[in-house]
């Protein structure tokens, strides 16, 4: 190593080594006493009994609850997740265009993922979700004529909660728009004047050059939407008033580890926030295991 990478080096690290610190010292300890936990039995108010594997026993073997969590949210993941890109991708090659005025449509694309996170977010599409007095039903009712006793219970609904929560995410777009478009006006004009002069038009430029120079970007969007999207929790619990109903269609994998940890049962409750790491981890390591349709600029290829 040269001296001049040693100094880069240092410098790296003295950067990391804030976020480092957190890591090891605030959350290291509290990751390694859930694992413990994983494997014990433990209200709070009684003292710790070790129990092996029976929590994932249990969970695996006993527990049709954890399974309709898991599919809940496997659900939400592969609907939203490839939805919401797509519309994101879309928006920002809309706002992408050299036309007066552009500013002004970005910041209002953009606007509700300052405005509508979180809470309040899931305060006004639960109003908008409502089967009686909903705004989207009310829509329906006027835009098509269906009566609004006829229109989807949503939030009320099996068949309907579930696409209700994909509906709901899509109101972020913005904020994907925004990554999407930095890296839009990343990409080298050259290459499209270069597409021009060989006879490429609009849509042979998009699939040529747009989408292979945006794949770091889709990349990353990917990884980041699918570990958000797993771990949804506070929508789902104000929509449904924490109970992930009806009847478990909405019960997802971080809001059933609360409902455990409401009920100190901190065993269990580990046992499932620990199997929901090892999903999000496995997903994680398929999508760079897979990211061969990834290009990075000046990379050579066999």
């Amino acid at each position: 190593m040269t001296s001049a990478e040693r100094k880069e080096a240092i410098s790296a690290f003295m950067f990391l080594s804030p976020f480092l610190i957190w890591m090891v010292f605030l959350m290291g300890g509290p990751i390694l006493a859930a694992f413990f936990l994983s494997f014990c039995k433990w209200d709070i108010f009684n003292p710790i009994q070790f129990v092996g594997f029976d929590n994932y026993k249990e969970m695996f073997f006993n527990d049709p609850r954890f399974w309709k969590a898991l599919y809940n949210t496997a659900y939400f993941t592969f609907l939203s997740v490839p939805i919401g890109m797509a519309l994101s991708i879309v928006v920002a090659l809309l706002m992408n265009q050299k036309v007066k005025g552009i500013a002004i449509f970005r910041t209002i694309y953009y606007l509700p993922s300052i405005l509508g996170s979180g809470v309040a977010m899931a305060v006004l599409w639960k109003w908008i979700f409502n089967a009686d007095s909903g705004l989207l039903n009310y829509m329906l009712n006027v835009f098509t004529g269906i009566p609004i006793s006829e229109c989807p219970k949503w939030l009320a609904s099996e068949a309907w909660s579930k696409p209700a929560l994909v509906i709901m995410s899509f109101w972020n777009v913005g904020g994907g728009m925004i990554i999407y478009l930095a890296g839009l006006q990343g990409i080298p004009s050259t290459l499209y004047e270069a597409a021009e002069i060989d006879g490429a038009n609009r849509w042979q430029q998009l699939w040529t050059v747009t989408l292979p120079g945006l794949s770091p970007v889709i990349f990353f969007q990917l990884i980041v939407s699918i570990v958000g999207s797993f771990q949804i929790f506070n929508q789902v619990y104000v929509m449904t008033d924490g109970l992930g109903g009806p009847a478990d269609s909405t019960l997802v994998m971080v809001l059933y580890i609360y409902q455990k940890f409401k009920y100190f049962q901190m065993g269990y409750s580990s046992a499932l926030a620990f199997v929901l790491f090892i999903v999000i981890m496995l997903a994680t390591w398929l999508q760079f295991r897979f990211a061969k349709w990834v290009y990075y600029e000046g990379e050579l290829r066999k």
